[in-house]
């Protein structure tokens, strides 16, 4: 008998009956049923998150404005903002009807927003600024995961809130800077201002300082010459006409600096409501005009003490000038005139002398006013340089970027694109080693017929690993076309995808056919063992890594950690090169497992224990 008709046989012993029929088409859609149904219930389950019902309690009493009315309840603006992006089936209850709801599986968690919420968020403007809370509350009585998402939830809720916060705050940041940086840009000017006031008064105390100093050598040179006219009273008696002719010029130069001087009397109130206008008119403060006017006042005083004495000084020269008609009624009269015009002289001049000094105070003073005045100005202008003139939109986008300054841009060499794709490489995997381990339950791993017919133990072998491998491609390749049509599971290389999975199938059949022949239904317990260990180190749903160091190790060692690393590869468009390397592991496997199972069918044509009488352990 040849190979052909071995298996030929196998498989007409397997449909040999109506029962047998049944019994080899529901082993065969064992791998369907499991990796199907179970992606099938797991497609997706995100895109279901809006049929999830969760309570969203809203006791928030809103902030309170400075006036005591109710401002904002941010807790009304976020619960409104859920219910309409419906990222779940969000339902405004009461907190007493959100617990009940969690008792009873209503609903999964549920969310509370605590009464102090906004006047949490408000506390960032006061004194005593203090976290907002969010409440979440879990039941894993009716769902251990429910308690993840909700945390989830609640993150993204608390993303929201801090990054609207932190908008509306940077916002009113950046527009209090611009409102700062337009009343530098005003206080400048004013200090420009300011400035050319202070120059201009200066100016007009310069030349307050030199009339003073014109005043100062007039009144002394009128010192001198009323003392010499004291002294030459004696000598004018013996010439009244002469005398009276030099007294009428004293007169009228007398007369001259009356004149003077009340001009400067005058000139001084004048310029004192000049400069506190000037002043007043740049943006000066009034306690900088007073202290300006109070450097100003002694000097007003003195120079209207001074026009006092010019006047007394005057009248006695035009008393001296008439008594100098009278000269030739007594020069004695004279000569005591004389003596009293050189007192006012005298006095004359020292009040001149001390308009002088504050004329020169009031210069100087005013000098380091218009200094300073420039020096404030250039520091307010470097101010206001230094901060940014934006307008309203630049600031709003300013504050967005600080509100929420990093974007996740994703950038991914292969894609699984949904949840459930992401699982059918291990489930594809598992359910490819389920299907066979099933299908030995009915398949003779070493047919007494092919022992007997074929006589060599490599055709033996051969016989036995074809017929489950047939029968598990047949199993892989409805699997394959319910994930890749009914799932409609993206497949970059389908063909690749398919051929991975028969191989992934055809070594399992190697793996297990070579447990049974040597250890008979022993080895088909140690098979269920050995799914049971690839479960848990394959890598499916984790990162291989996150194992154990033990289990970690299997994991470089067993095939189905191979199997779902190579239809990764192939399904979601990642490295073919590493798929191969995959692939020629699980050929390695196949190898090495025919080759055990052949040796075993070798030890079996030729020998028999005392093992092979005994009855097994399990069946």
């Amino acid at each position: 008998m040849k190979l052909p008709q071995t298996i030929a046989a196998e498989l007409r012993r397997l449909t040999s009956t109506r029962m047998s029929v049944l019994a080899l088409l529901a082993l065969l859609a064992v791998p369907v049923l499991y990796g199907g149904l179970y992606l099938w219930a797991n497609q997706d389950p995100y895109a279901r998150f809006p049929d999830v019902p969760v309570a969203l309690v809203v006791e928030d009493e809103g902030a309170i404005a400075a006036d005591g009315e109710a401002a904002r309840n941010i807790g009304d603006e976020v619960a409104d903002q859920l219910v309409e992006d419906a990222a779940f089936d969000w339902h405004r209850v009461s907190s007493d009807e959100a617990a009940a709801g969690l008792d009873d599986a209503t609903y999964d968690f549920a969310i509370t927003l605590p009464a102090e919420f906004s006047a949490a968020l408000a506390s960032l403007e006061g004194d005593d600024p203090h976290q907002a809370e969010i409440v979440l509350s879990t039941n894993d009585a009716t769902s251990t995961l429910a308690g993840t998402i909700g945390e989830q939830a609640v993150e993204r809720i608390r993303a929201a809130v801090a990054e609207q916060v932190g908008r509306e705050a940077a916002s009113m940041l950046l527009d209090s800077i611009h409102e700062i940086r337009g009343a530098l840009v005003d206080a400048a000017d004013g200090a420009s201002r300011l400035a050319d006031g202070a120059a201009t008064a200066t100016d007009g105390a310069a030349r307050l300082t030199d009339g003073a100093r014109r005043l100062a050598a007039g009144s002394a040179e009128l010192a001198d010459g009323t003392a010499r006219l004291a002294d030459g009273s004696a000598e004018l008696a013996g010439g009244a006409a002469q005398v009276a002719d030099g007294n009428a010029q004293l007169a009228a130069s007398a007369d001259l600096v009356g004149a003077a001087v009340d001009e400067a009397a005058s000139a001084v109130p004048e310029a004192r409501h000049a400069v506190a206008d000037e002043l007043a008119a740049r943006g000066v403060d009034p306690a900088t005009i007073d202290a300006v006017l109070a450097r100003l006042d002694p000097l007003g005083e003195r120079v209207a003490t001074g026009n006092e004495r010019v006047h007394e000084v005057v009248g006695d020269i035009d008393r001296l000038a008439d008594g100098s008609r009278r000269v030739a009624d007594g020069s004695a009269e004279l000569a005591a005139g004389a003596s009293t015009a050189a007192d006012g002289a005298a006095r004359l001049s020292t009040g001149a002398a001390r308009l002088q000094e504050g004329a020169g105070a009031l210069e100087s003073g005013l000098a380091q006013l218009e200094a300073g005045a420039g020096e404030l100005h250039d520091g307010l202008a470097d101010g206001a340089a230094a901060i940014p003139d934006t307008d309203q939109a630049t600031r709003d986008a300013q504050a967005s970027t600080i509100a929420d300054p990093i974007a996740l841009e994703t950038d991914s060499v292969a894609s699984a694109g949904s949840y459930g794709a992401g699982l059918a490489p291990f489930f594809a995997a598992l359910a490819g080693w389920i299907g066979i381990y099933a299908l030995f339950l009915i398949v003779k791993p070493v047919s007494r017929r092919a022992v007997t017919a074929l006589h060599s133990p490599v055709r033996i072998t051969l016989a036995g690993w074809l017929t489950p491998a047939a029968l598990g491609a047949v199993q892989m390749g409805a699997l394959f076309l319910v994930l890749a049509v009914t799932l409609g599971f993206p497949m970059s290389h389908p063909v690749a995808t398919l051929g991975v999975m028969l191989l992934a199938s055809a070594t399992y059949a190697a793996i297990i056919l070579a447990l049974n022949v040597w250890l008979g239904s022993v080895g088909q317990f140690l098979g269920l063992v050995l799914m049971v260990l690839q479960l848990v180190t394959a890598g499916g749903t984790f990162p291989w890594q996150t194992l154990p160091a033990p289990l970690a190790a299997l994991h470089q060692v067993l095939p189905m950690g191979y199997v779902v690393d190579a239809m990764r590869q192939v399904m979601y468009g990642g490295d073919l090169g590493r798929a191969g390397a995959d692939s020629l592991v699980l050929v390695a496997w196949l190898g090495a497992a025919f080759v055990v199972a052949a040796i075993g069918v070798t030890r079996m044509t030729h020998f028999r224990t005392l093992r092979d009488l005994q009855p097994s352990l399990i069946g």
